[in-house]
């Protein structure tokens, strides 16, 4: 992350991404996937930067709807930084579950990722983390909605009213 996206303690880096399951979420398929939930999750609990992220009764976020697309999981969290979300993303136990993403997660067209700055302590709801999201695909990257590969500093980074087409929901 570059000087210019130096982030001030007022704020906090909220992240979305969402995955389209191949199978069902009690399919042999994602044995594998769903055994290692918790101890990713964990992990991003105990790395540097970590804030908080979403997660149902069960713990995580699996039976959260979102788009009201059953075949649809997201993931939900805020962190310090960028650069603590990176750090986290590309080492260790989530590391080797994104090498295996295409056993179990479809590709899809559309960006499934959104990154947002949010005033320190506020928890992003799923309908904010879609308004992140479909912003983002309408329009690219902007300081309302941007990715890992273009980022946006957190100063002034207040939300944006907008009409969202009905037409921008997730497609295979």
């Amino acid at each position: 992350m570059t000087d210019a996206a130096a982030v001030s303690p007022a704020f906090e880096l909220a992240q979305v991404n969402l995955a389209r399951l191949k199978f069902p979420l009690d399919s042999p398929e994602l044995k594998d996937f769903v055994d290692a939930l918790d101890p990713v999750n964990a992990d991003a609990e105990a790395a540097d930067g970590y804030v908080w992220r979403l997660q149902s009764e069960e713990g995580n976020a699996t039976d959260v709807p979102v788009f009201g697309d059953e075949w649809l999981i997201i993931n939900l969290t805020m962190w310090r930084d960028a650069n603590a979300l990176t750090a986290y993303m590309y080492q260790g136990r989530h590391r080797e579950m994104l090498a295996r993403r295409r056993e179990w997660f479809d590709r899809v067209q559309e960006a499934m990722t959104a990154l947002w700055w949010v005033p320190a302590g506020h928890r992003p709801t799923v309908a904010e983390a879609e308004a992140r999201l479909l912003h983002l695909r309408a329009h690219g990257p902007t300081p309302y909605a941007f990715t890992l590969r273009t980022s946006f500093p957190a100063q002034g980074a207040e939300p944006l009213t907008f009409e969202v087409p009905d037409d921008l929901g997730c497609s295979v």
